[in-house]
């Protein structure tokens, strides 16, 4: 009875000690990451896993040339577009896709897909290929150690994405045709009793459009009983009457802005209307 008894309790103890060991939590080899930039009229958000360096050679041996790879580790790794785009001019439409690469020692064929349940390339099917195109890698001065995607050049329209690693960089342009989407905003709001004054002119003037009509309508933003104190908007009206070639129009409206920046304590306006008179 005593061996009996001596033999449940060393298996309990096992048991309590593999049940221990089974609640322990430890870090990922390969942490996930989510990141989620906004761009052009909504966003663009990517999911992925990041492998480190840890020693060892990266391009060539880790990720193998000229084999498809799942541009991250463990599942393959997503994005999500909120809107039609193109990446290096080939068109994507909005939705959600995964990423692979096919690297190479002078460019890279970057793939999206329709594979979302696939594990890492298993399960990959070319006929679900959504687009194909090349880009060319660029060596970076300095080491990368944990697999990275980023975004950068933000602009209205496009951006750059990037796949950072060891010492490569992998640029992708996404581009979005959003012109005829905001001018078709811009005309069903001017027929309404709100019509959006400034973020017209403000988008005239920005995109290199009519700036005379810009001017009007700010001055129709700025003729409204709210902004009569709107120091941003006879800033942003002074630096359109700099464009049209009215620099004495563009000194009185900068003039005004300053002085209702002072009064509001916005040391940031009345340094950017100091330097906007200095050019004028």
């Amino acid at each position: 009875m005593k061996k009996l008894s001596a033999f449940l309790t060393a298996a309990a103890f096992g048991v309590m000690s593999v049940t221990a060991q089974a609640q322990v939590k430890m870090p990922a080899p390969s942490p996930g990451q989510t990141i989620k930039q906004d761009f052009a009229l909504s966003s663009v958000e990517v999911t992925y896993s990041r492998p480190a360096v840890k020693g060892r050679t990266i391009m060539g041996d880790l990720v193998p040339y000229n084999k498809i790879w799942r541009m991250g580790a463990n599942a393959a790794t997503r994005i999500k577009f909120g809107e039609d785009v193109k990446l290096n001019g080939k068109p994507v439409p909005a939705g959600e896709y995964v990423i692979y690469a096919i690297p190479g020692h002078n460019s890279w064929e970057i793939i999206i897909n329709k594979g979302l349940k696939n594990w890492g390339i298993d399960g990959y099917k070319q006929e679900e290929d959504v687009a194909r195109f090349t880009t060319e890698p660029q060596e970076l001065p300095f080491p990368i150690e944990s697999f990275m995607i980023t975004f950068g050049d933000v602009r209205p329209n496009a951006m750059t994405m990037m796949f950072l690693w060891d010492r490569i960089m992998i640029p992708v342009e996404i581009t979005a045709d959003i012109d005829g989407k905001i001018m078709a905003s811009i005309e069903e709001g001017m027929k309404t009793d709100k019509k959006p004054y400034f973020q017209a002119a403000m988008y005239y003037f920005e995109s290199g459009r009519d700036v005379n009509q810009a001017i009007k309508w700010m001055d129709a933003a700025l003729a409204e009983p709210n902004n009569a104190k709107a120091f941003w908007m006879y800033y942003q009206k002074a630096r359109m009457q700099a464009k049209a070639g009215d620099k004495a129009g563009a000194k009185a409206t900068s003039a005004k802005s300053t002085e209702l920046a002072k009064a509001a304590k916005n040391d940031d306006y009345v340094a950017l209307n100091e330097k906007l008179i200095a050019t004028l």
